[in-house]
């Protein structure tokens, strides 16, 4: 089972959670690798996403579309007359999935973010058609972006499968403590994760079938 991770924002913790979900697949002897189709800015994310996976990829194999500048991949091809070469993100999934049980791919940004003329990141989902895991930075405001992202998710006629509340702070709000009970109250999806700030080993949910 493959899954995309997708957050409710830039900064949500994709590539934090991802690591750890990764990490803990491969303790139950999974074979799980991290795929990060698009990175802008830098390459941080696919380093990390490289060493939960254990350093059996290289990281082209993680991060075939590489721009140097920090901005949405659209914005960042714009800047460097570079396309954004889509299929070549396509094919290195592809390429993975015949090699690996199981592949958690990290979007850059939110859903939405642009990729390309006239493509978004949810495209790029709604081709690879897999289940989605949607990170919430657990603040103030997070579950309008939450129900946002789901509805959206849905209209790609896509499954969510759970979602990761992830706390991005130490300190705890009446937010953060509430914020959990309202998600479930107003969505089927269920939270299958919650992360606290700084925690560096989690158990793969037992909602998620992999």
């Amino acid at each position: 089972m493959h899954y995309f991770i997708t957050g409710t924002d830039t900064d949500a913790g994709k590539t934090y959670v991802t690591c750890l979900l990764i990490e803990a697949l491969r303790r139950a002897g999974r074979d799980a690798v991290g795929y990060k189709p698009f990175a802008c800015g830098d390459r941080v994310d696919a380093h990390a996403l490289r060493q939960a996976g254990g350093d059996v990829l290289s990281l082209e194999e993680i991060n075939p579309v590489y721009l140097k500048a920090p901005a949405a991949p659209y914005t960042a091809g714009l800047l460097e007359n570079k396309p954004v070469d889509v299929e070549a993100a396509r094919l290195g999934f592809l390429n993975l999935a015949a090699r690996h049980a199981t592949i958690l791919v990290e979007g850059a940004g939110g859903w939405e973010v642009p990729l390309a003329p006239g493509r978004t990141m949810a495209d790029f989902a709604a081709g690879l058609a897999l289940p989605v895991l949607l990170v919430v930075d657990n603040r103030l405001g997070c579950l309008n972006h939450s129900l946002l992202t789901l509805a959206a998710i849905r209209a790609r006629g896509l499954r969510c499968s759970g979602i990761v509340l992830n706390h991005t702070r130490d300190e705890r709000d009446l937010a953060s403590i509430s914020n959990r009970a309202v998600l479930e109250a107003f969505s089927d999806v269920p939270v299958v994760l919650e992360i606290m700030h700084g925690e560096s080993q989690v158990g793969w949910p037992d909602e998620l079938a992999c």
